[in-house]
């Protein structure tokens, strides 16, 4: 997701017109039965402003938020154990690159869930076995020959945070590493070993944020499916929205055409531009330019140019 995430941590980068992490917690919260307490946040170092946008999601959900830092990346596993004070009690484990759809509650009496998708072709994934009762029976990472397609995407439950932090402490203290790394899926093997049965959610669709191709085809799909604004207050002149947009309230849109599948941040003005397919974020200024596939951050003004044309028959321009 560079250059995006060199100035803002990968959870907030917008999409549909929230941060992602924003719709993951919402999502998720839709799930558990019960109130959520507190919300960490693991990043690296991305200053004051994003913390405090952080904390504000967390806010929003009546939720106490806390920042924890990972110096280094050294895995799942270690990731988590950054913020190892909040392993206490039913515990969801998250990973901010992955958003999903899916119509279910979470029963918190289960020892532990994870959230999971049938996928086509399995071998690029973790994937689990089930028996009859819904139990896993097996963690497999990446298999060549089929044992499973069901995916595990990225969100877990734990009726019991300090067993799993038990666990995850036992792999950083006897560095246990696959591949160089603390991996999450370790601590949960040896949980299953010695008795805990792990069930499944399983989501209708898993939508991953972990590159712009992804990233832009999550957007469609959240203007597609959600109920987002479909009007806006956003200063429209001389222009055509293609729905499905979200627009915020503070852009000028000036003779444009802007969508389908845009999301427009605050405080942006286009003039004489199409766009589409396209996130830009806030206090943007783009003019004279033809955009598609696009990820525009902040602050970015693009200006490109205007051509009085006359083409013959059977010119070819690009």
């Amino acid at each position: 997701m560079r250059p995006h995430t060199l100035t803002v941590p990968k959870p907030l980068l917008p999409v549909a017109g929230k941060p992602m992490v924003q719709h993951l917690v919402e999502d998720i919260a839709a799930t558990i039965k019960g109130e959520i307490e507190e919300i960490g946040f693991v990043i690296g170092h991305f200053g004051k402003e994003a913390e405090t946008h952080l904390l504000s999601v967390a806010k929003k959900l009546g939720a106490k938020g806390k920042i924890f830092y990972q110096e280094e990346a050294l895995g799942t596993a270690h990731a988590i154990m950054c913020a190892k004070e909040m392993l206490k009690g039913n515990v969801v484990v998250a990973f901010a690159d992955t958003l999903f759809r899916g119509k279910f509650t979470v029963d918190t009496s289960h020892e532990g869930i994870i959230w999971v998708q049938k996928v086509e072709d399995p071998r690029p994934f973790g994937v689990v076995k089930l028996n009859k009762q819904n139990v896993i029976t097996e963690f497999v990472e990446k298999p060549q020959k089929f044992v499973s397609d069901l995916a595990i995407i990225g969100i877990y439950y734990f009726k019991d945070g300090e067993y799993l932090k038990k666990e995850m402490q036992y792999l950083l203290d006897n560095d246990i590493k696959e591949k160089g790394e603390y991996q999450l899926t370790n601590a949960l093997e040896n949980m299953k070993k010695k008795g805990t049965k792990f069930r499944v959610a399983q989501v209708t669709e898993w939508l991953d944020c972990g590159n712009k191709a992804n990233m832009l085809h999550t957007n469609k799909r959240l203007l597609e499916t959600k109920a987002l604004p479909k009007k806006t207050s956003a200063k429209i002149i001389n222009s055509t929205i293609v729905q499905p947009c979200y627009i915020a309230g503070d852009t000028t849109i000036v003779n444009s055409v802007v969508g389908p599948f845009v999301s427009l941040g605050s405080n942006n003005h286009i003039e004489n531009s199409i766009i589409s397919n396209a996130i830009i974020q806030d206090d943007c200024r783009l003019i004279n330019v033809s955009v598609a596939d696009a990820m525009i951050g902040s602050h970015v003004q693009y200006t490109g140019k205007q051509e009085s044309l006359s083409l013959g028959d059977y010119n070819q321009k690009s």
